[in-house]
């Protein structure tokens, strides 16, 4: 990309890894940071909980907005621009949020804030991509884990401790002191990377996938409100977005004989990406799903504070943190099966065990079985994505990011409203049993969303058995299924 370097040496790969990664982790702690400080903005602006969600919900409809453009964009435009611009955004949302004085302000701020994060994640995996060689590529892909799983799980609890002693402008200037602090290491360490080309951008695809992977994450994030309340509305944006999915993907193909598509689909014909990207997501799914489940246990069946509830989910998000890099490590040594046929054992154990441990009432117990799925999930997701991402061709390679950064905005999305409504049939089957006690509701309804999330890491299981290694960049270019 403009004054584009074809060759890096290990200390400039390094540099602009080490970079980019920083600035994602950022921003995807930035992503969570909110959770708890949902219940003081709410008093301070005098807001529903259905509006304040909008803080999460108006975010997630971005990201998915921006994140099927970004192909097109990292072809346009070269690294260094796309970092300034991605910062930028995300700096001036910050700055916007922390001064706002009303709830539609800090709304904006966040929506400004998603549009640099959407932009960053899809770069990072690209250009580690291009400046990496296959044989270090798990190792980088491990680095990459910390900064999607360990950032939100660290977001509830560095939010608890700034809100112990100040209000919640503070969690918005961190993010502007440390985006500043980003910003300027890069304008020390980023090059560029690849070549840019001049090329058209087709508005009618622009349209069809903001209208699809829009309103299909906005109706899956407003489901559980939805079915209680009655309002058909998530159900129509739904069925749209199913519409206006399909109709964009028909339209890809058709671009692909001319002006080339806006987002190449044709990375789904890859059997190592489409099996490793259907682990990945539902791994995810159901990890962020927990994430909505466990508080809601924790605080409403054994009745501990916001903070503690940080606390507990805290253990199992920095261990894998500490072990996604070895994970990745031994990925370029052995390949992906060796590692995600564990880690999906694991990731099972920690699912099911929420099961048993519900009832229980133990909080102890629930760190345990937290750590052991987290810690699976790491064995997962570093090879998934590595044998997934790793036999596309380069030119695929922006693609192929930007579809697994997409469908992880669904997967979670998805994977929270599944968990949810599962938890509210749960809740909904024990009072037809007469059970009236709240926290035996709530434990009910913890171990039918687990029951069905222990489902969805039975499929993960069987996904791993059938993804392979990428044997050499020649595999990658000539193996579509």
């Amino acid at each position: 990309m403009g004054n584009a370097h074809t060759a890096y040496d290990q200390r400039h790969a390094n540099s602009l890894i080490g970079c980019l990664v920083v600035a994602t982790t950022v921003m995807i702690l930035n992503e969570t940071v909110l959770s708890v400080a949902l219940p003081a903005m709410m008093s301070d602006f005098s807001i529903t909980a259905d509006v304040a969600q909008w803080l999460s919900t108006g975010f997630m409809l971005t990201m998915s907005v921006i994140i099927p453009v970004t192909g097109y964009i990292q072809k346009v435009l070269p690294t260094r621009t796309i970092f300034f611009l991605s910062m930028g955004l995300f700096l001036i949302g910050s700055l916007v949020a922390a001064l706002a004085p009303a709830f539609g302000v800090v709304l904006a701020g966040r929506i400004l804030q998603a549009c640099g994060t959407a932009m960053m994640m899809p770069l990072l995996m690209t250009v580690v991509l291009t400046v990496v060689e296959p044989a270090r590529r798990g190792a980088m892909m491990g680095i990459i884990s910390v900064a999607i799983a360990v950032a939100p799980t660290v977001g509830p609890t560095l939010s608890g401790f700034v809100l112990s002693f100040a209000t919640w402008h503070w969690l918005f200037w961190i993010m502007v002191v440390l985006s500043l602090i980003v910003g300027v290491g890069g304008a020390k360490l980023l090059i560029n990377v690849g070549e840019t080309e001049r090329a058209p951008l087709d508005i009618l695809s622009v349209l069809l996938s903001a209208v699809g992977f829009g309103g299909l994450v906005y109706a899956l994030s407003s489901m559980s409100a939805a079915l209680q309340s009655g309002n058909p509305t998530p159900i129509v944006c739904a069925v749209v977005g199913v519409l206006a999915l399909a109709v964009f993907a028909w339209w890809q193909r058709r671009l692909l004989d001319g002006r080339g598509p806006l987002l190449d689909l044709r990375v789904l014909t890859y059997r190592n990406f489409a099996l490793g990207l259907t682990a990945i997501l539902c791994g995810f799914g159901v990890l962020i799903g927990a994430a909505m489940v466990i508080p809601l246990y924790l605080q409403g069946a054994l009745g501990v504070s916001e903070f503690v509830t940080g606390l507990v989910v805290l253990p199992g998000g920095l261990l894998q943190g500490v072990v996604s890099p070895f994970i990745g490590r031994l990925y370029d040594r052995c390949g992906p099966r060796p590692i995600a046929i564990p880690g999906a054992v694991l990731l099972c154990l920690g699912v099911w065990a929420f099961v048993l441990v519900a009832p229980l009432g133990s909080v102890p117990l629930v760190v345990v079985a937290h750590v052991i799925m987290a810690v699976g999930m790491g064995f997962v997701m570093t090879p998934m994505m590595s044998a997934a991402l790793g036999v596309l061709p380069e030119k695929l390679y922006s693609h192929g990011s930007a579809v697994l950064n997409t469908l992880q905005q669904l997967a979670g999305a998805a994977g929270t409203a599944l968990l949810i409504a599962m938890m509210t049939l749960g809740q909904s089957m024990a009072a037809n049993r007469g059970i009236e006690d709240p926290a035996g509701l709530l434990s009910f309804g913890t171990q039918m969303a687990f029951t069905v999330g222990g489902g969805l890491t039975v499929v993960v299981l069987l996904l791993t058995l059938w993804v392979r290694r990428p044997e050499d960049q020649e595999e990658a270019a000539n193996t579509p299924a």
